[in-house]
């Protein structure tokens, strides 16, 4: 079982002034699509504490989902502070979350979420709320499943999955 980290990127939620929802709820979809959590941890909104994280989980992780921050408020910085850390980006993910979910949320378009490899690890950058968590995480699950695989086992044949998907 791929193993997880979740961070979340909040100044209040960091600070004991708000309960973080977002977390619990990426804990319970990505324990569904079959990874283990077993990292969670809440960092305020700072580059350097936001790229603390994410270089440490993504020593023992294969994905590491971070929640918060990538509104366009000033405080809003997670983009910024992950994406200098990325070996390769995967912008189909933030293409996906965003065009996906804008049906239920037209202000999905304001969202700088998307997803790049570190190393070996998949590291995914959601919105804070909880509902973009899920209606997020539940659109990209197969796409991260299959990154991971590959990024843990590397390259295979991924015309045989495709073929596969279509006639189950």
């Amino acid at each position: 079982m791929p193993i997880a980290a979740i961070i979340t990127v909040s100044d209040s939620r960091s600070a004991g002034a708000a309960e973080d929802r977002g977390g619990p709820v990426a804990a319970e979809v990505l324990a569904g699509l079959g990874f283990e959590v077993v990292r969670r941890s809440i960092v305020p909104d700072e580059l350097s504490a936001i790229r603390e994280a994410v270089t440490a989980a993504v020593k023992d992780c294969e994905l590491v989902v971070l929640t918060g921050g990538t509104g366009v408020s000033n405080r809003d910085v997670t983009p910024e502070a992950v994406e200098p850390l990325f070996d390769r980006t995967l912008p189909g993910f933030g293409e996906i979350m965003r065009t996906a979910t804008f049906s239920k949320t037209p202000l999905s378009i304001i969202s700088r979420g998307g997803a790049g490899v570190v190393g070996r690890s998949l590291v995914i950058l959601l919105p804070g709320s909880p509902k973009g968590v899920k209606d997020c995480l539940e659109v990209i699950g197969p796409a991260a499943r299959h990154v991971v695989k590959v990024l843990c086992e590397g390259p295979m044949d991924c015309q045989g999955l495709l073929d596969a998907s279509k006639s189950s």
